[in-house]
Formats: structure tokens, sequence, C-alpha cells
């Protein structure tokens, strides 16, 4: 229960630590099309995570053991999903996505809430 706990909040922080850290040195990516050429081939990761953000609109990879799955769509600009990790249903949220490097970070709420920032591998 408790990892199942931790699951769903890195998830949730994941795809969501502070607002003010969105500015430092992250540019936004703005298109389906620059996200797409950015995740290519590659996976997203942090610790205890690893997905794999697919061009069809799936996602899928595990954390901390536990599968994970879901869907995405690009609307006006938000990298939106819906996501599973085990038998927790993550609720569904359009991210701001921004770029430093080989980094991601994902903001949530339309970038109004809180952040998780993922390395390309």
């Amino acid at each position: 229960m408790i990892l199942r706990t931790s699951v769903a909040l890195v998830l949730g922080a994941l795809l969501t630590a502070d607002v003010a850290a969105a500015s430092d040195g992250f540019r936004p990516v703005t298109s389906r099309a620059d996200f797409l050429e950015l995740i290519a081939g590659k996976s997203l990761t942090r610790f205890g995570v690893r997905l794999s953000v697919r061009p069809d609109g799936q996602i899928e990879g595990r954390a901390f053991g536990l599968p994970v799955s879901g869907d995405w769509r690009w609307q006006e600009g938000y990298f939106c999903r819906a996501m599973q990790a085990g038998s927790e249903t993550l609720p569904d949220d359009c991210q701001q996505v921004l770029r430093k490097g080989d980094t991601l970070r994902f903001i949530a709420r339309r970038g109004a809430g809180d952040h998780a920032d993922l390395r390309l591998r």
C-alpha cells in the first residue's frame, strides 16, 4: 500500500515540486512536432521511473516496479495525459512542457501546478 501511494505521488508529480522553478533556464516546448522530435526513440526517466511516450498516443513503462500505462495527446500547446500505475488511476492532467538540455520539465495544471523533471535517455 505504501509503495502504491509512493508511485501515485511520484507519477502525479511527474505527470506534477515548485512552480517558481519553471524559468531557471528551461524553454517551452510549444508544438506536438517539437515534442515528438525530442522523445523519438528515447525514454523519460527519473529515480525509479522509466516511461516511453510513443507517437501513437500511448504511454507505457514502470515506476518503482509497477507497470504504468496511459494515453496522451497534444492539446492547445499542452501535454495532456491519462495514466494508471498498477491499480491506481491518476487524475487526467494537461501539463506545460519545458526543456533544458536533455531534461524535460512537466508542470501540472497547464503550467500552474507542481513540476517534475525527467531525463531523456
